[in-house]
């Protein structure tokens, strides 16, 4: 920011004089502080222009070696600026986890909430962090003093703070669902209470930014405009202000997130089915005029508590205004703003974080009109958010750490910024790249789903891609997003248009299908989609470029310029391949011959005016020189890239503890990962990580020794190798992908791949291989066979009696994976599992029902087990292991069959020569001939699994980092049985569900992984440690004693019965939709006097439905249907869904509802004091091993 000239030199002078270091200069907008309030957000900053797309005066500035690197420690040394003056006493802070993960809320609060817990055992305050989320790197004893694996209610954060006696609470690190608990204690009066101090932003300030009415109030004070809204707590007060306002509108509903309950609409009869739904989750919703079409744009903003404020990034969505900012394709710096509008939005920003008084950080998202300067602005969020972390890997500007030290009193000029460690944290970044982040949904797992995007989120997860230009990182991102996307590409629609208007999760299909297939102009696609033409002339180019490729149609007739055009435009070599007809292997030899070779560039925040000091790398082929020097000859360590249903924030864990075992064996380390939540403090230290994920905290800077944000491809893996002269890639941590390259990596990159062999990982994969393998070391396993046709399927089918399990090879979270009960089902799903993989023949399995399934997660090395740990499911085999509760140590295995299990742990990992972590799925069944329990092995993954933070925690002992050093073959432990040791108490591992965000999927249990997240929660028996389990699920309303239940589902199981035993007794009202339910509870209950009242079931009408809920007050539904719905009016889908809708706890699994039924038997009525699992983690495992 730029300060008068006078207040700048003398500054400068002051410093020169104090320093030590003769030559330091600081550069003139690194401070906004309360000297230059006048000027400092009017004046417009050249630094921070977005037009300025060219490089070539920040070269020159780099060239120039005048300019001295300002150096905070310097500078914060020399008394420029007095110390910490007013920083808050406290001796012990608790920090409010987010719990599991969701959609719209996921790993970029693992980010946060580790940042914070960093910034606080740098100050020596002790910390004691509440989050049930096992999978995390913040729920360890590496960041927080003390760990509770708790429910995240005002219920269990009291009884916390009975027995910790903290003296403060960080609130904004946890999501919404940290900050709505912190309004509701506070309306509670328990922080009063127990004087305990609300750090940072205020909960005044919290209260006025979510609640509508007061924002638009203080906004309004300040002549901020914002769009014409009216708070409602009714649909009929919702009606009658749409018709004030006039249609279209949009709905929002106060303190939710990821736009939960919001959306679109355009009539009265709309508006009532809308308001209705957002009224069960929000108790106040908003009537606004729509805006659709409009930009929209964002601003992350910092202000301490002496005023000083920044922003720190502005970003600008690719879709507009209509398209929720979580699931809309979003670049930052923002690309098509003028300057004006750029400014206008900025000292607009400042204005109101001043106004609201927040104290940390904060961002303010606006609607910009496309064709003027008017502006609304849509909301602020006063805490880290999702695109905080984007943020903050997208700048290198250690947003959440920065915030936690603003929240202990500290101002921003008197704090180094943690990543340059050139800059103090009162200075505003300017970039020489772009950064465009893509969303990334699964809605194809989801039967009946809607497809649509708006204002409410439906994405999983996210990646960030760098460049140079737009097209170069636009492609980058889409090849993130799934490794089975090229770059541009385009899909078949049947009413393109319609898609382009009314966007879809594959938005960005139709717009590559209509400009590279369909010929529309520019013109067109802006008219029907408002996407900003700047952005469609832009991807105009990579049409053009992959017409010239085609045109030439040879590899041989593509020159050097050419080749390095399209390199230029982000083409990967397999794309430039399928242009010209030719391999990506020859395309890679021709490009090298040709001296085409991708650069490796900094993160650097200071635009290259100064030198940066950053690990935080990504590649280009828009420069001419490195920015860093090769000569670690490190270890590359590949992450798992981007959150997706199977694939989450457990792989983080694991490539950030194998990075951390690395740096401690005294490995250099680089990571390559994709996603922007990743918290890059923990990649950089083997030699390079790999990753593209900004959410994770495996992306975060004090991680690895180098943090790549790339591509996990073979093309770009490949290049980092050769860049760094590796030493050897680990590919065993961070899921399936990288296990898809490994073969690859090996056999044509000739990469030396640390553990278990490729080949051997092939015959793990590829279900032919290994079934004959198990065969061979006498393991046995379900009757199978592999298919080529639908006649030899028929008779094998027909051979071992339905039901069977379809399956392809290489899948992860059970893609494709199908039970078929019949002949006709049997044909028409053939053909989609062929479809999966079509390189890979298919295998049809023998499916046992009611078998009890146990997961095996282990570590070998040379094939000889060094650990393992042995979970039993809950629910029955037929539930995707990431969908089932996970008990350790088992609550009803006999000890024999741990035994046995171990056995074939043994046998397995000989078989297959394990250096390294692998996984086992086994199902227990019983055996026809009354013999010993059977043991069937049904798959084996050679790599870390979703279950390896679990274990790691439960049993004390951290699996990844054995697992490191039998890669490494450097200090490998000798061999222990962990499960001979005795144990007083077991933690259950629960699914988290996103279903209420996706909307009309049918919330049933199957072979396909449906939960986005998990959580764990420890007890002395099965019974505590599952009750608190699933109260520490989203959003989970404990049904009270008289309230009503719904029941449903199949009656010719003994289940349904089981619950009514357990819960009538305490007084609840019994209902069921029809009578073949009521006459099976009342006939077959225990002691008879069961009474279940038949209620009215409106199928088709959810309005009705909901009136039905109401009356009978329905605060519970168990409903256990034999199979999934056939159709959108069964019974049975129409409760389930409804009940999802409605915001009613849904039992659906048979052994889960059983269970839970049984806690609540035991659990209510609630005694008086601290309930006993109300332990820390490392009371129950006894110590901090971790």
């Amino acid at each position: 920011m730029a300060l008068s000239g006078q207040v700048a030199r003398c500054l400068r002078h002051g410093v020169l004089q104090q320093s030590k270091h003769a030559g330091l200069r600081i550069p003139r907008r690194a401070f906004t502080s309360q000297t230059a309030r006048c000027t400092n957000y009017e004046k417009s900053s050249k630094a921070l222009r977005p037009h300025a797309r060219s490089f070539a005066q920040s070269t020159r500035c780099a060239a120039s070696q005048a300019d001295v690197a300002p150096n905070a420690k310097a500078y914060i040394e020399s008394g420029a600026i007095a110390g910490a003056q007013n920083l808050v006493d406290v001796k012990k802070v608790l920090v409010i986890g987010s719990g599991g993960l969701s959609i719209g809320q996921a790993g970029e609060f693992d980010y946060s909430g580790s940042q914070a817990l960093k910034a606080l055992k740098e100050a020596g305050v002790a910390s004691v962090l509440i989050n049930p989320n096992i999978a995390t790197i913040q729920t360890a004893h590496v960041l927080a003093d003390e760990v509770y694996y708790l429910p995240v209610t005002p219920e269990y954060v009291t009884y916390v703070i009975e027995r910790e006696k903290p003296d403060g609470v960080f609130l904004s690190f946890g999501g919404q669902t940290a900050l709505n608990l912190g309004v509701k204690m506070d309306e509670m009066g328990i922080w009063e209470r127990y004087g305990v101090k609300v750090l940072g932003t205020s909960i005044q300030t919290l209260k006025t930014s979510e609640d509508r009415d007061l924002f638009i109030q203080a906004l309004n004070e300040i002549n901020i405009p914002v769009a014409q809204s009216l708070a409602v707590g009714t649909v009929d007060e919702a009606l009658k202000a749409a018709e004030d306002i006039g249609y279209p509108i949009i709905v929002r509903a106060a303190y939710a997130l990821g736009g939960l309950g919001s959306g679109f609409a355009e009539n009265a009869e709309e508006l009532r089915n809308l308001s209705a739904q957002s009224l069960t989750l929000s108790s106040q919703i908003l009537v606004e005029k729509s805006l659709k079409g409009w930009k929209e744009a964002e601003y992350e903003v910092v202000r301490d508590a002496s005023d000083n404020c920044i922003t720190v990034c502005n970003m600008e969505n690719f879709d507009p205004l209509g398209v929720h900012t979580g699931d809309s394709i979003v670049v930052s710096p923002s690309q098509t703003l003028s300057d004006e509008e750029y400014h206008m939005l900025r000292t607009a920003a400042i204005k109101i974080v001043r106004h609201l008084g927040v104290v940390g950080e904060c961002n303010v998202q606006y609607a910009l009109q496309p064709d003027g300067l008017d502006y609304r602005v849509i909301e602020v969020n006063a805490r880290l958010s999702r695109s905080s972390a984007l943020a903050s890997k997208a700048t290198g500007y250690p947003l959440a750490y920065t915030a936690a030290k603003i929240g202990l009193g500290h101002t921003l000029p008197e704090l180094p910024n943690a990543v340059t460690r050139t800059t103090t944290a009162n200075f505003e970044p300017s970039l020489d790249y772009i950064v465009t982040k893509i969303p990334r949904w699964d809605l194809s797992k989801f039967q009946n789903v809607n497809r649509n995007i708006g204002s409410a989120m439906k994405s999983v997860g996210e990646v960030m891609a760098i460049g140079r230009t737009f097209e170069e990182s636009f492609q980058k991102a889409i090849r993130q997003v799934d490794p089975k996307y090229h770059g541009l590409q385009g899909d078949y629609f049947e009413d393109l248009d319609e898609v382009l208007k009314n966007p879809t999760d594959r938005r960005w299909l139709a717009v590559g299908q209509a400009m590279l297939h369909e010929g529309y102009t520019v013109d067109r696609v802006h008219e029907l989609s408002r996407i900003d033409k700047w952005f469609l002339y832009k991807i105009q180019n990579i049409v053009d470029c992959t017409r010239e490729l085609q045109d030439i149609g040879s590899l041989f007739g593509v020159k050097k310029e050419l080749m390095m055009t399209a390199k230029k435009l982000g083409f990967s070599d397999k794309q430039i391949a399928i242009a010209v007809n030719s391999s990506e292997d020859e395309v890679r030899a021709r490009r090298k011959h040709f001296g085409v070779k991708p650069f490796v560039k900094k993160i650097d925040t200071l635009a290259a005016e100064f030198p940066a000091d950053t690990n935080y790398l990504y590649t280009t082929y828009n420069a001419t020189t490195h920015d860093v020097e090769f000569d670690d000859h490190g270890i590359v360590v590949l992450g798992s890239g981007v959150y997706r249903i199977g694939s989450s924030v457990e792989f983080d864990w694991c490539a950030v503890n194998a990075t951390l075992s690395l740096k401690a064996l005294g490995k250099k380390t680089a990571m390559i990962n994709v996603r922007p939540r990743p918290d890059p403090s923990t990649v950089f230290n083997i030699l390079t990580s790999q990753s593209y994920n900004p959410e994770t905290y495996s992306t975060d800077f004090d991680v690895a020794d180098r943090l790549y944000f790339e591509e996990l491809s073979y093309e770009r893996v490949m290049d980092i190798y050769e860049l760094e002269s590796a030493t050897g890639v680990v590919v065993s941590v961070g899921g399936q992908l990288p296990q898809n390259i490994a073969l690859r990596l090996q056999e044509t990159g000739k990469a030396k791949v640390l553990g278990t062999d490729p080949k051997d990982i092939d015959k793990a994969e590829d279900r032919h291989k290994f079934s004959q393998i198990l065969d061979s070391i006498g393991v046995d396993q379900p009757a199978w066979k592999e298919l080529t046709s639908y006649s030899e399927a028929q008779k094998f089918a027909n051979e071992v009696e339905y039901p069977v399990l379809v399956r392809p090879s290489y899948v992860l979270s059970g893609a494709a994976m199908t039970v078929i009960r019949s002949e006709e089902e049997l044909e028409e799903k053939l053909t989609a599992a062929s479809n999966v993989s079509p390189d890979h023949p298919v295998v049809i399995t023998k499916f046992i029902e009611g078998a009890q399934e146990i997961d095996v997660d282990a570590v070998a090395a040379g094939g000889k087990l060094l650990v393992h740990a042995v979970s039993e499911h809950i629910e029955n085999a037929g539930v995707h292991s990431g969908d089932a509760s996970l008990v350790l140590p088992p609550a009803s295995l006999p000890e024999r069959t741990i035994e046995r299990v171990k056995e074939i742990a043994e046998k397995v990992a000989k078989a297959w020569s394990i250096t390294g972590p692998f996984n086992m799925q086994i199902i227990a069944a019983d055996d026809p001939n009354g013999g010993e329990i059977l043991l069937k092995v049904i798959e084996c993954n050679l790599r870390a699994s979703r279950s390896f933070p679990f274990v790691s925690k439960v049993l004390g002992t951290n699996f990844i980092d054995i697992a490191t050093r039998a890669l490494v073959d450097k200090e490998v432990p000798q061999p222990v049985d962990l499960m001979k040791v005795e144990r007083d108490y077991l933690a259950v591992k629960v699914p988290q569900f996103s279903w209420t965000r996706l909307a009309g999927a049918d919330p049933y249990l199957g072979v396909e992984m449906s939960s986005t997240g998990e959580i764990a929660c420890f007890g002395k028996n099965l019974v505590e440690a599952y009750w608190t389990a699933m109260q520490s699920t989203m959003n989970f309303r404990l049904p009270q004693p008289g309230e009503g239940l719904l029941f449903g589902g199949d009656t010719a199981q003994s289940d349904l019965t089981k619950i009514v035993d357990y819960l009538h007794p305490l007084g609840y009202k019994l209902y069921a939709a029809n009578q073949e339910v009521q006459k099976h509870l009342e006939g077959h209950s225990k002691d008879g006097s069961v009474k279940v009242e038949v209620i009215e079931f409106p199928k088709q009408d959810k309005r009705a439905l909901r009136e039905v809920f109401e009356k009978y007050d329905i605060r519970g539904v168990f409903n256990l249907a034999k199979r999934r719905a056939s159709s959108m009016v069964d019974e049975d889908y129409v409760m389930r869904r409804n009940a999802v809708d409605f915001g009613v706890p849904l039992f659906m699994e048979p052994k889960t509802a059983v269970l839970f039924s049984q806690c609540m038997s035991e659990k209510l009525p609630k005694k008086s004091g601290i309930p006993s699992e109300v332990r820390r983690w490392s009371e129950f495992i006894g110590g901090k091993p971790l």
